[in-house]
């Protein structure tokens, strides 16, 4: 191993470094969706950080900033619904991972078993119960209990890397 190709740690990892190493992993992209119990009308986040955990139970996972304003609002539904975005969604994802303003503006949808969003168009849902969140530094790990799920539409995923949205080519 040579000393320039590895620096010694020095117990400190600058942020900017930080993202440029760990966005050489690529992620799928999902959208995070449920409908506010106070309002009734759909809510919503869009997230890069989501794993299967377990398959008995069956457990998925996803990270959510601590500043999210829209995750309270999520969280306060009885049940959410993950949905699994398509290469041609990066305006979906865009639009909810902006803060403020209707997130569903000119959004298609049909529900779920569950009564929640499925944006039209989304390679497969999920839908979830909230069974434990953890603390994570700048964000907490949501881990929910799958109840339902299917596929729902054809066609690549969405996919993060390197800070950039793309598409997966398939095998070469």
């Amino acid at each position: 191993m040579h000393p320039a190709q590895h620096p010694p740690g020095n117990g400190h990892t600058d942020g900017q470094r930080f993202r440029s190493v760990l966005g050489r992993f690529a992620t799928g992209v999902v959208a995070i969706t449920a409908l506010d119990p106070a309002s009734g009308r759909p809510c919503g986040l869009a997230a890069n950080s989501f794993t299967s955990v377990s398959l008995d139970p069956p457990l998925v996972a996803f990270c959510v900033a601590y500043t999210s304003t829209s995750w309270p609002v999520v969280r306060g539904a009885k049940n959410i619904t993950v949905n699994v975005l398509a290469e041609h969604q990066q305006p979906v994802c865009a639009q909810l991972a902006a803060r403020g303003g209707d997130k569903f503006a000119g959004l298609e949808w049909t529900s779920s078993p569950g009564g929640n969003p499925v944006l039209d168009g989304a390679l497969a849902w999920i839908d979830c119960a909230v069974e434990a969140e953890h603390p994570a530094g700048d964000h907490v790990i949501v881990v929910a209990r799958v109840l339902q799920l299917d596929t729902h539409a054809d066609g690549g995923p969405l996919l993060f890397f390197r800070g950039s949205y793309g598409r997966f080519d398939g095998p070469a």
